[in-house]
């Protein structure tokens, strides 16, 4: 059996092996894309992972996969996509595909600089939760006409509307990723995604009391938000350096191992 509220220090696997089967609500994660990170002289075996996910997560559960590829010689490898299409092979849905918008470096080389990662969010059947997010709508107050078409084609004008205060969130997500993103703690890691984007997922994904998993946890920044969100949490990665780096922003917060 596996704890919940606890940080691993051991290749995924291992930890999913001890889990049963749909035991998990969410998994927000992202793993080392192609050589774009040097995950501290790891690997992972992606299709055994893959495979492990899919076995562990409930019906109804999702997996945030954020991601991106190297360009290596001048192509993009596209193994983004490739484990996108293995996801769907070994039977996940692929619910959508969103965007996180960062912001990027000046301009250099012949090409345009890149702006954002994927986040390929996969689900085992129709989520079981899903909690959309709104944001200031820019238009507020304005009138609207609008025509709607009929099945045979016409048009006929609809009632004037007044654009509301919010509007729901589309899927291209922007984060500021700069130094002084999360805590002071979180600055040790030299790759993490931002707080607001774990939050924002789990928020989206699960509801208080489901437990969130994170293969490759890294910082702790998706423990982390899950413990702020009043859901469980559990977090493997093979490096112990990263692994401490985790821990300490769990006991900053003052989170504590529960037994299952």
């Amino acid at each position: 059996m596996v704890d919940i509220n606890k940080i691993y220090n051991e290749d995924c696997l291992i930890t999913m092996m001890r889990m049963p089967d749909n035991f998990v609500d969410l998994v927000v994660t992202s793993p080392p894309y192609d050589n774009l990170r040097k995950y501290d002289g790891f690997e992972f075996d992606f299709e055994s992972i893959a495979q492990e996910l899919f076995r562990v997560v409930k019906q109804g559960g999702v997996v945030v996969w954020v991601t991106n590829d190297a360009t290596i010689n001048g192509c993009e490898t596209g193994t983004s996509f490739k484990q996108s299409l293995y996801f769907k092979e070994i039977g996940f849905n692929l619910h959508d595909t969103m965007i996180f918008e960062k912001n990027t470096p000046p301009q250099t080389g012949n090409r345009y600089q890149p702006m954002f990662d994927y986040m390929f969010v996969f689900s085992k059947g129709k989520p079981n939760t899903f909690n959309p997010l709104m944001e200031p709508s820019i238009t507020i107050g304005r009138k609207r006409t609008h025509a709607q078409r009929e099945k045979d084609g016409a048009f006929v004008d609809k009632p004037e509307r007044v654009t509301k205060p919010m509007k729901y969130r589309g899927n291209i997500w922007k984060y500021y990723t700069g130094y002084g993103e999360g805590d002071a703690i979180a600055q040790e890691h030299p790759a993490r995604f931002p707080e607001k984007l774990a939050e924002d997922h789990i928020i989206s994904w699960s509801t208080e009391n489901d437990l969130v998993y994170d293969p490759f946890v890294g910082s702790g920044t998706t423990a982390k938000m899950a413990m702020l969100n009043k859901r469980n949490y559990i977090g493997s990665d093979i490096s112990s350096k990263y692994c401490v780096i985790s821990n300490k922003r769990i006991e900053l917060h003052n989170s504590k191992p529960q037994p299952l």
